[in-house]
């Protein structure tokens, strides 16, 4: 995508409706963009710190995705205090958020199925652009106006070398009937209408060890990159210790080089979570966490079923025989669908109803710039705190 097809965004154009949550860097916002005919999205904003430019990798990410499980890139925002990227606003909040409204906090098997299917799709696409994607988690997962997914912040994202073409999917014309949905048309003018408050971050949302705390470096024993990149951003694998305590890969945690194969250990985390209401490996504190990745093997409790197969075989701590992207495809869990179709299907198990057009915090005579840096100065002021 050129660079002339991304349209900057004026922060004086922008009505703030909400502040939607924050992330490990920095606030998303629920914007109407009058200059573009009041079109509703999110916008994630990132605080220039002193020394300290973004990157712009997560907006390289953006510009290179055309999946409907990503999002859409729909403009820059940039001023001398912060960044911003407008993309689609999803109304129906997060996976997380999903499940702790299930009855018994996790979803049945079915259920599983035709989000674990989309995930895998979201995640082998990445791949295919040489991304890893490594924070593959549940608030990390939003629920789109249709109900299907699309897999949000690159914040923590790599790209390492490869030379295989990304696979698009091939549209369809007919609906899969995964679940044996009745089908259900879509109202276009829905969209006008979704202006709930539904978090786009979880406000409370698990921390991530992020590059600033474990330096971003390159396996020198890892082969040679395909591009030359100041920020040492592509390489055959990567030895950063980044993501969120519970889901982190072993091979991270030792510090030998990690490839793709991470996110779908992330993968066997975000499964178990769906199927027991809780992660497999979490400890009273980070370094028992850590400890239990390394050492523990997953309490899968219950009969033998081929989803308790495939969490097994996704949280095998040898990278080397962990299961590939094809070998999940190919999963007795999966046997029956029809992946060509899965982006197909006219009723997910969750559709979003009616926005709420009450709630929320409005902030929309506050300073957006103002906003972004109080709250990361109260971050700053509590890290030093706890230095003592």
């Amino acid at each position: 995508m050129a660079n002339d097809q991304i349209p900057a965004l004026d922060l004086r154009r922008l009505e703030v409706l909400s502040a939607l949550g924050r992330g490990g860097r920095g606030v998303v916002f629920l914007v109407r963009d009058d200059s573009s005919g009041g079109e509703l999205f999110a916008l994630k904003t990132i605080l220039i710190r002193p020394k300290e430019t973004d990157n712009g990798f997560e907006q390289e990410v953006l510009r290179l995705s055309q999946h409907p499980l990503l999002p859409k890139l729909r403009g820059v925002l940039s001023t001398e205090k912060i960044v911003g990227y407008g993309i689609d606003y999803c109304h129906g909040g997060d996976l997380n958020q999903l499940r702790k409204k299930q009855t018994e906090k996790m979803f049945s098997d079915g259920v599983i199925r035709f989000y674990a299917a989309e995930l895998v799709i979201a995640l082998e696409y990445l791949h295919g652009l040489g991304i890893v994607y490594r924070d593959l988690k549940p608030e990390n997962v939003m629920i789109q106006e249709n109900g299907h997914l699309m897999l949000v912040d690159f914040d923590l994202s790599t790209k390492l070398s490869l030379n295989v073409k990304p696979k698009s999917p091939s549209p369809s014309p007919s609906p899969n009937s995964l679940l044996k949905p009745k089908e259900v048309k879509k109202n276009k003018n829905d969209k006008k209408n979704t202006t709930n408050q539904i978090s786009f971050f979880s406000i409370c949302c698990r921390p991530a060890i992020t590059p600033s705390e474990e330096e971003d470096s390159i396996n020198p024993e890892s082969e040679e990159s395909n591009e030359s990149d100041s920020r040492k951003r592509s390489s055959s694998k990567s030895n950063s210790l980044v993501g969120t305590e519970e889901y982190i890969a072993p091979e991270m945690l030792k510090g030998t080089g990690h490839g793709f194969s991470v996110d779908w250990w992330c993968l066997g985390v975000v499964l178990h979570e769906m199927l027991y209401g809780t992660t497999p490996f979490k400890g009273g504190n980070r370094k028992q966490t850590f400890y239990q990745i390394l050492k523990k093997s997953p309490e899968l409790v219950g009969e033998p079923t081929p989803l308790r197969d495939l969490i097994r075989k996704l949280l095998e701590k040898d990278p080397k025989r962990r299961l590939t992207a094809a070998e999940i495809k190919g999963h007795d869990f999966f046997r029956g669908l029809d992946w060509e179709k899965v982006l197909e299907i006219s009723r997910p198990p969750f559709v979003p109803g009616p926005a709420d057009e009450e709630g929320g915090m409005d902030v929309n005579k506050i300073d957006i710039e103002a906003f972004v840096q109080g709250v990361f100065e109260v971050d700053s002021h509590v890290q030093e705190f706890n230095k003592f």
